[in-house]
């Protein structure tokens, strides 16, 4: 509890209005990861518990909310940019008729070994996001994440950094991030009480 009461104070530090942008992971965030696997067609997607809140609520808050998202499938054949496209036309109208939005979705389809610089935890989607939408100050932007990379991407362009899940499955110093929650919902409740009168 002390934690939460520390992050709350954290947030209010931040004094986030609409200036500021939120990224977002999408697998184990936005939907479901697949265990073992790849996200491939529509059937599959499925939000996680209270993202679809979260995301209107969220709407209430963030001047932008962008995903950004490893999609190496497509690298190893296993689907098609297409295929990836209609996932994120799907999310995005389901989104939208729950009161929320996206204003982009960047995913990067390279293999890991590639070491691509659009691939997390490589700032590569950061800086096309700001070059698409040049009013995005990386100050002013949090990113929302439930892997390691999605921190080292944060922190490689100086944004402040959400662990969503538990930060101990991945060994994860406190260091590594500014705070965390259970879930995407979690924080936007308590970002909703700090910001929205």
């Amino acid at each position: 509890m002390s934690d939460l009461i520390n992050y709350k104070n954290i947030i209010q530090q931040w004094n986030i209005n609409e200036s500021w942008t939120l990224f977002l992971d999408r697998d184990g965030v936005i939907n479901q990861r697949k265990i073992g696997g790849y996200i491939t067609m529509i059937d599959e997607f499925e939000f996680t518990p209270g993202a679809l809140q979260a995301l209107a609520n969220a709407n209430k808050i963030f001047g932008k909310i962008i995903v950004v998202t490893n999609q190496q499938g497509v690298g190893k054949g296993i689907m098609t940019d297409d295929d990836v496209k209609q996932i994120h036309e799907h999310m995005i109208s389901i989104v939208e008729k729950h009161n929320g939005r996206i204003d982009a979705v960047y995913y990067s389809p390279f293999l890991a070994e590639l070491n691509h610089q659009s691939r997390k935890p490589n700032p590569g989607m950061a800086f096309q996001a700001a070059k698409d939408f040049p009013e995005i100050n990386f100050k002013r932007c949090i990113m929302l994440g439930d892997a390691p990379t999605d921190m080292e991407f944060a922190n490689s362009v100086g944004m402040k950094s959400v662990f969503i899940g538990n930060p101990e499955e991945f060994d994860l110093s406190s260091k590594s991030f500014d705070i965390s929650y259970p879930s995407f919902l979690d924080f936007i409740k308590d970002l909703m009480a700090l910001c929205v009168n």
